[in-house]
């Protein structure tokens, strides 16, 4: 493995973490720790005598911009090392777009105050938004480490239909986090003292939006799990190459660990460690499936498009 590989997985790594952490910026309830003052905290550049809550969101801009700087240096790098056309350039380029999407996207929730015990519509749909852009970065950044770590391709069969079957994977792997934002942020503005009050207020028709769309989240779940445990199966079954293979054992592994998470999720009321937790295992399954795509239909190699 080159530099420049190593490097790209180091940057997707400590995205992954400054993703985390925003989830518990959210989850905290400190998405306000800074006012509504961006890209300044409370109107300073690094604040005096800071409540907990100014600390947890301040760290979590600073180390959003270093992710930034990182993904700028990433793609400098591409440019430098990579000839015109090379797939690593346009996944470094896209990374790119997608980190600066990503923080107008966070300027945005800061600016319209959709933060804290906000509960409008305007950040219902911002927080789905936001899930979809970082699922894209995580996408781009995970294919430019992978690209920069193979070394050459191979062709592949009957693409058409696989390519088909692999949307579908990714268009529901994105409808079942934009939903799982959404039942997180309202786990976390509206928690509930035991599982059936929650049970009950998800059916009740008075209650806010926000809580009767949890209960579409665990049918979401079941559906997309059960149809990417089946299409990693299918790539088994269809595709005899080794390292395509571990990584649909892989998928399968991290499906079934997302579906018990979410379980003990609901058991336990969505505790904040719990619901990071759950993000982490979102986000490994999404790069999985990424990756998985990549190398079934055997794109996963450095050469020109």
């Amino acid at each position: 493995m080159n530099r420049f590989a190593k490097y790209s997985w180091g940057v997707l790594f400590f995205n992954i973490l400054v993703i985390l952490w925003g989830a518990f910026v959210r989850a905290s309830g400190s998405g306000a720790g800074c006012g509504s003052h961006w890209p300044l905290c409370n109107g300073e550049v690094i604040p005096r005598a800071p409540r907990i809550e100014t600390i947890i969101e301040f760290v979590h801009r600073t180390s959003s911009g270093l992710a930034f700087m990182l993904v700028l240096v990433l793609l400098i790098w591409a440019l430098r090392a990579y000839p015109k056309g090379n797939r690593i350039r346009l996944a470094a380029s896209l990374s790119f777009l997608f980190i600066v999407t990503e923080a107008l996207v966070g300027a945005g929730l800061v600016l319209f105050e959709w933060v804290a015990q906000d509960a409008s519509t305007g950040r219902a749909v911002s927080i789905v938004i936001h899930l979809t852009n970082t699922f894209l970065l995580l996408s781009c950044l995970a294919l430019t480490a992978w690209l920069a770590s193979r070394a050459s391709g191979r062709s592949v069969e009957n693409r058409g239909v696989r390519v088909v079957l692999f949307a579908i994977g990714l268009f529901g792997m994105i409808v079942l986090g934009a939903s799982g934002a959404l039942t997180a942020l309202g786990d976390t503005l509206f928690p509930s003292s035991s599982l059936v009050q929650g049970i009950q207020r998800d059916f009740s028709p008075t209650a806010h939006f926000l809580i009767r769309l949890r209960v579409f989240h665990p049918t979401i779940a079941i559906a997309v799990g059960a149809y990417l445990l089946v299409l990693a199966g299918i790539v088994r079954v269809q595709i005899n190459q080794p390292v395509t293979s571990r990584i649909a054992y892989l998928l399968t592994l991290g499906v079934l660990l997302q579906l018990a998470a979410g379980l003990v999720n609901l058991i336990l009321l969505a505790p904040v460690w719990m619901q990071i937790v759950h993000l982490l295992l979102a986000d490994m399954v999404w790069i999985t499936l990424v990756l998985l795509t990549f190398s079934s239909l055997g794109l996963d190699y450095n050469t020109p498009l």
